[in-house]
């Protein structure tokens, strides 16, 4: 069984125990981006994966949803944000730059750009990843979305005058909370293979829940920021998947299926004995 795992500290909840050996994982683990892990998922190179919740709903059929488990948020994200020079409402024509590194965030954007701020931005692909911050900000543009450990280490520079936390945005717009990440198995997967790293998944989660200032403390290291800052972070994502985390994820691609962005169609859970 091979795994994936993003690199980001948000991540740290659900695998610190694993990578502690506190509890042990029956596969492999892989590391990438959200979008590396979305493209070897859907090429058969993992079994399971944290996958962008826009890509599972792209590749529905030929993946399971693992219950009980996602990242998201009811409220502020505070690791997926537009960071601007001027305010939103002036972006009209005006270029912002697009990380490649997480497609549901991208998505996002453009509905907040169009439904709720009412402007059309030129958009354009970061040629430089979004953890790169020096490059980036070598790049021309009015604003740009950053997403993961970067956002947290952009945000605590300060150094653009106008932030919006995608995740905020949302919850204003609907009233709901965001699902930006799902666990996904290939359907031709071995279903009881796949049980037995979820229950993995969903021990590491409790361990890691349970031990949130000593992953704060890592997190604050890698980022460069406070951990008072790490731990506010990791303490407001939410990492369950009930029926109201699935309200939000319906909304959102009802949304985007209106669009021709995801095709229609009904969401499907791993059954768990």
């Amino acid at each position: 069984m091979r795994v994936g795992r993003i690199g980001y500290i948000n991540c740290a909840p659900v695998y610190g125990a694993i990578d502690r050996g506190i509890v042990r994982a029956p596969a492999e683990l892989v590391t990438g981006t959200p979008a590396e892990l979305n493209d070897l998922l859907v090429a058969g190179e993992l079994d399971v994966s944290v996958i962008s919740a826009v890509e599972y709903a792209r590749h529905a059929r030929d993946l399971v949803l693992l219950p009980d488990i996602a990242i998201s948020c009811d409220g502020p994200v505070r690791s997926v944000a537009l960071f601007s020079r001027r305010a939103v409402g002036q972006l009209d024509g005006r270029t912002v730059l697009l990380s490649a590194s997480s497609r549901t965030s991208v998505a996002l954007l453009e509905l907040l750009c169009r439904e709720v701020w009412k402007v059309e931005p030129r958009f354009a692909e970061a040629r430089a990843e979004a953890q790169d911050l020096e490059a980036l900000a070598a790049l021309p543009h009015e604003a740009v979305l950053v997403i993961g450990d970067a956002a947290l280490t952009l945000a605590a520079r300060g150094t653009y005058p106008h932030r919006y936390d995608l995740g905020t945005e949302w919850k204003a717009w609907t009233g709901l909370p965001f699902v930006f990440a799902v666990w996904a198995a290939r359907r031709s997967t071995d279903a009881t293979a796949v049980r037995h790293v979820h229950e993995a998944l969903l021990a590491a989660r409790t361990w890691g829940l349970a031990h949130l200032d000593e992953l704060a403390a890592v997190g604050a290291r890698a980022c460069d920021v406070e951990h008072a800052t790490c731990l506010r972070y990791l303490s407001g994502l939410d990492y369950a998947f009930t029926y109201k985390h699935l309200a939000g994820l319906t909304d959102f691609f009802r949304r985007l299926a209106a669009d021709g962005i995801v095709p229609d169609g009904s969401l499907q859970f791993l059954h768990v004995a």
